[in-house]
């Protein structure tokens, strides 16, 4: 499955503020998930496999590391296989390991997450997602824009890189 994210990664001092946002905003809490994102070294773009409680996915997305808003394409496989992993750390070899704890939330399209990453601190993300080019790309541009402004994310606090290089870089 394809999809187009237009998202931010912002340090996150106050996840209290942003749950009782989503809260009050009928957000659809999914759950907590701690996640283990295994990166593959790769030529172009990344690749990952991410095993969780409620998200297991082989992603490969291509995308510009910039603070401000970043426009990603992704190819996502759902519940890859034990074998696959195994695939993949002889062929290609395992770059990193990210492990987070990973509150989700979606209000309609939009994904947003609240992440205590080992090693890192807490961030936020905010994924406005269009499957199949379903949503075209000002109106996630659009609703990207409302919900930064509405949880007042200031620029000091984004985030231009991956989990993954900010680990790199310890």
């Amino acid at each position: 499955m394809q999809h187009l994210n237009i998202e931010l990664k912002a340090r996150c001092g106050n996840p209290k503020r942003i749950r009782q946002f989503l809260l009050e905003n009928n957000a659809e809490y999914k759950g907590e998930d701690h996640q283990i994102d295994t990166y593959y070294n790769t030529n172009h773009g990344r690749l990952k496999i991410r095993r969780g409680n409620i998200e297991n996915n082989l992603i490969f997305y291509k995308r510009d590391d910039n603070p401000e808003q970043k426009e990603s394409q992704i190819i996502l496989e759902n519940n890859p296989s034990k074998d696959l992993e195994k695939i993949l750390a002889l062929t290609n070899g395992i770059l990193v390991r990210v492990d987070k704890r990973r509150e989700i939330y979606f209000i309609g399209n939009v994904k947003f997450h609240l992440d205590q990453v080992e090693h890192l601190g807490s961030f936020m993300e905010i994924e406005a997602i269009s499957e199949n080019n379903q949503i075209s790309r000002e109106e996630l541009i659009r609703q990207f824009n409302y919900y930064k402004e509405q949880l007042n994310i200031k620029d000091l606090d984004l985030i231009d890189k991956s989990y993954s290089d900010m680990l790199l870089e310890l």
